[in-house]
């Protein structure tokens, strides 16, 4: 964000592709998205040596992909956080115990309940004056609804993260949130909060609560290599369509009341998307998507 203010070879994305390079000798260094706007630097590599690795994958997702994903990661970026949402990460006071007082801010904004309660264990931290940052541990194998098997009950251990990173001071206001549990686009059956979300209900939820201004949506899905085109079933484009239906439809009271905050807080934010792209590497499938608030 202050690149001035680095230090080498963090002040250029050049300097620092050079810099990767001279470690990799297969590394691909990529801009995706807008050259002058909202883009992502990504930097690629393999390892030297082809490594045979057997993952087993919850039923669930096969059905909904009739693919397997043991590799998942979504990050959603934002920018220009509203008022409101900034405001509630700074300290009125200093405080004796950090991690408790992100505790309980974390409940009252919802960021518990983002997964269900019973199978996130939260380790939260309230910076002074200003600032927040938490990582979870996410136990999405003991939630049957989500990897049910035939049979009704769980054969699969999944565990999973997420981290959120936040500086809310006016004119450079940035929210992070990064998940590697791997969600199904959309569910088959209603919704349930006590439930693992799917990928449009996570959006709908982060985004409710920090109230971004613009935002870049990531999603990296491990996938078979030479596949043939697999049209709607493509979990990059369903991926594409989870975002554009979390952030075309307006996002406001119905998502702030399940978050915890009193639905006659401001009024439903609308987005428009402002860049697409989706990406075939090596093995992974990349959806990226950026979005600004238009009301």
């Amino acid at each position: 964000m202050f690149p001035d203010r680095q230090h080498g070879p963090h002040r250029d994305w050049k300097y620092e592709v050079e810099f990767l390079d001279n470690i990799f000798a297969n590394g691909a260094a990529y801009t995706v998205g807008k050259v002058n706007g909202d883009h992502w630097l990504l930097y690629l590599t393999n390892p030297e040596e082809e490594v045979s690795i057997s993952l087993s994958v919850p039923p669930a997702i096969n059905t909904i992909y009739d693919l397997e994903f043991p590799d998942y990661t979504i990050e959603i970026l934002m920018s220009d956080l509203s008022p409101s949402a900034r405001e509630r990460f700074f300290l009125s006071s200093p405080t004796d115990d950090p991690s408790l007082q992100a505790v309980a801010l974390s409940q009252s904004l919802g960021i518990t309940e983002i997964f269900p309660s019973h199978l996130t264990t939260l380790d939260a931290y309230s910076f002074s004056p200003c600032g927040y940052s938490s990582n979870a541990l996410i136990k999405w194998g003991e939630d049957s609804s989500f990897v049910a098997c035939p049979n009704g009950t769980n054969t699969h251990p999944g565990e999973g993260y997420y981290t959120i990173h936040v500086t809310p001071e006016e004119g450079w206001s940035y929210a992070s949130f990064e998940c590697n549990v791997p969600l199904p686009p959309s569910r088959l059956s209603p919704n349930d909060p006590h439930a693992i979300p799917d990928l449009e209900t996570l959006i709908q939820r982060v985004v409710s609560i920090f109230e971004p201004g613009r935002l870049t949506l990531t999603l990296f899905i491990s996938c078979e290599e030479n596949e043939v085109d697999r049209g709607e079933k493509n979990p990059a484009e369903a991926a594409q369509r989870a975002f554009r239906a979390a952030l075309g439809a307006p996002i406001g009271k119905q998502h702030k009341k399940l978050n915890g905050i009193q639905p006659d807080g401001p009024s439903p934010r609308n987005y428009k998307r402002t860049d697409k792209i989706n990406y075939e590497f090596g093995g992974y499938d990349l959806a990226f998507a950026s979005f600004e608030l238009v009301s």
